[in-house]
């Protein structure tokens, strides 16, 4: 009677072990991401070769006038960002402003503006969420004295009046070249601009510089691609897929509930002999 209650002991024990390891697998598998996904465009076509500070440290060093960065994980809160002319440190910044961004989302963030409108920062919250085997792209109008555009391809007008620190909506197209005819309604001038859209990927058109002045208005196309094992989703650089953690779970919580009911099982044998 003893070595069956040891051993129903010794039971009750391990299927503790496997609630705790339940419990603890879960939330290492659960835990929200505390990083948000930004990255800078230097849009801003009077300021020059700038170095940019987030919180005091010098960020992106030398950093010209057309640049597109990578996405890359920032904490998610409020932070700090000072645009400086290269060289000067962060005390001579010409833009300092304080941009928060959120968990798990992204960012564009721009620098924008002359000696006449002011310098700032325009900040765009990015959806790079994919449709299988479709590409995506937007346009940020980011041209201070262009004024409103209209954007056209294969003969039909896809994006209307799209005014100075507006972004369009995303248009999901299937991939191939294409060539996007940027109108400037109020100067009723055309800009071809031509691109290859891959399948999964986020394309970004940034409309950038003067009409008819110096630097001249030019289009930069920024391409975000799918992360290795999440082809949902773009950007996100430093995120842990989802999918892989969902496959692993299951398998190895059943590893661990075998080898407990393993364990046990040979236990009340083991009782049984000795009776």
């Amino acid at each position: 009677m003893k070595i069956l209650q040891r051993c129903l002991s010794i039971s009750a024990a391990l299927m503790g072990m496997l609630a705790l390891v339940l419990f603890s697998s879960a939330s290492a598998f659960a835990a929200p991401a505390d990083n948000a996904y930004v990255r800078v465009v230097h849009a801003s076509p009077a300021a020059g070769t700038v170095d940019v500070f987030v919180d005091g440290n010098k960020l992106l060093p030398n950093f010209t006038f057309g640049t597109v960065t990578d996405y890359v994980a920032v904490p998610a809160g409020s932070h700090k960002i000072q645009v400086a002319p290269a060289g000067k440190g962060a005390d001579a910044a010409v833009i300092n402003q304080s941009v928060s961004v959120q968990s798990g989302m992204a960012y564009t963030v721009a620098a924008i503006g002359t000696k006449d409108t002011g310098f700032g920062l325009q900040a765009f919250v990015d959806d790079n969420m994919l449709s299988g085997g479709m590409a995506k792209v937007r346009v940020y109008h980011l041209s201070p004295n262009a004024g409103p555009v209209n954007v056209a391809t294969g003969g039909k007008t896809v994006i209307t009046g799209l005014t100075y620190k507006n972004a369009s909506d995303y248009l999901s197209v299937p991939p191939a070249s294409y060539t996007f005819n940027v109108t400037a309604t109020q100067a009723n001038a055309t800009v071809p601009v031509s691109a290859t859209l891959n399948s999964n990927t986020v394309n970004s058109v940034f409309a950038i510089g003067l009409y008819q002045g110096d630097p001249a208005l030019k289009f930069v196309v920024g391409v975000a691609t799918g992360v290795p094992g999440m082809p949902q989703t773009s950007g996100n650089p430093h995120t842990v897929a989802p999918a892989s953690s969902n496959a692993t779970l299951p398998w190895f919580l059943g590893a661990v509930a075998l080898i407990i009911a393993g364990a046990a099982g040979y236990t009340v044998r083991y009782a049984r002999a000795r009776r």
